[in-house]
C-alpha cells in the first residue's frame, strides 16, 4: 500500500492506495501515531484504495478514536467496493463520508 501524506497547519490529509489489510494495516497505525499530534482535521481520500479488510477498518476507528473528540475525521473518493464494506459493516454511519 502506498501512503500519501499532506500536512496543513492543523489539517492532515492522507491518500491511501492499493490495499489496506492485515499486511499493510500496521504501517499506517505507526504512521497515524506519529503524525496525528496537533492534528484537529484528518482527512482519508480512498480514490486509489482497492480493498479494505477488518485489519484496515480497525485502523481507521483507531485514528477517529485518536483523535478525540476536540478532532474531526472525513473519508472521501470511496469508491463502490469500500462503500459496500463500509455499509455491510455500519461504518459507514460512523464516519462523514464525502
Amino acid at each position: 500500500m502506498k501512503v500519501t501524506r499532506n500536512l496543513n497547519g492543523t489539517e492532515l490529509e492522507i491518500a491511501l492506495e492499493g490495499r489496506l489489510d492485515a499486511v499493510s494495516a500496521p504501517e499506517l497505525e505507526r504512521e497515524l501515531q506519529e503524525s496525528l499530534n496537533g492534528v484537529t482535521q484528518l482527512t482519508f481520500d480512498l480514490e486509489k484504495l482497492n480493498y479494505i479488510s477488518s485489519a484496515g477498518l480497525r485502523v481507521l476507528l483507531s485514528a477517529k478514536l485518536l483523535l478525540g473528540e476536540e478532532g474531526t475525521m472525513k473519508v472521501k473518493n470511496v469508491n463502490e467496493v469500500v462503500q459496500d464494506v463500509f455499509d455491510a459493516t455500519g461504518f459507514s454511519s460512523l464516519f462523514s463520508i464525502e
